[in-house]
């Protein structure tokens, strides 16, 4: 058996201490936009973050290899519900992650496109 004084005690790790109503998550996003607007549609409705490469992708070599851990976390818009329901249904993550992985290329999608046309055309009920 080995000494106490020669037996490895495992590091602590800091703790982070967040401030009240932040996560650790949270301190990596970029804030929502100050208009409370989705950054597609534009329309004041209740926001959800969009991670442009989706983090099931982050282990995988090729997101590795061009993008940073960081840059993976932190990319990404905010948008409505309408909005992030439909990118998550017309289109699988590894799309999302290689091809739409800017606010530029999701909106210039033409059937992201088609939808916020549609979007502009809708009342939003107010408060």
């Amino acid at each position: 058996m080995l000494p106490p004084a020669l037996i490895a005690m495992p590091r602590a790790r800091p703790v982070p201490t967040p401030e009240a109503g932040s996560s650790p998550l949270a301190a990596r996003r970029p804030k929502s936009p100050a208009d409370g607007g989705c950054e597609l549609c534009r329309r004041p409705l209740p926001l959800s973050f969009h991670h442009l490469i989706p983090r099931r992708m982050h282990d995988r070599r090729w997101f590795r290899s061009h993008f940073t851990l960081a840059e993976m976390r932190s990319r990404g818009v905010w948008l409505c519900h309408p909005c992030h329901a439909f990118v998550h249904e017309h289109f699988d993550e590894a799309t999302l992650g290689r091809k739409l992985n800017t606010r530029a290329l999701l909106a210039a999608e033409p059937l992201i496109a088609h939808h916020l046309e549609w979007a502009a055309r809708q009342r939003v009920a107010k408060a």
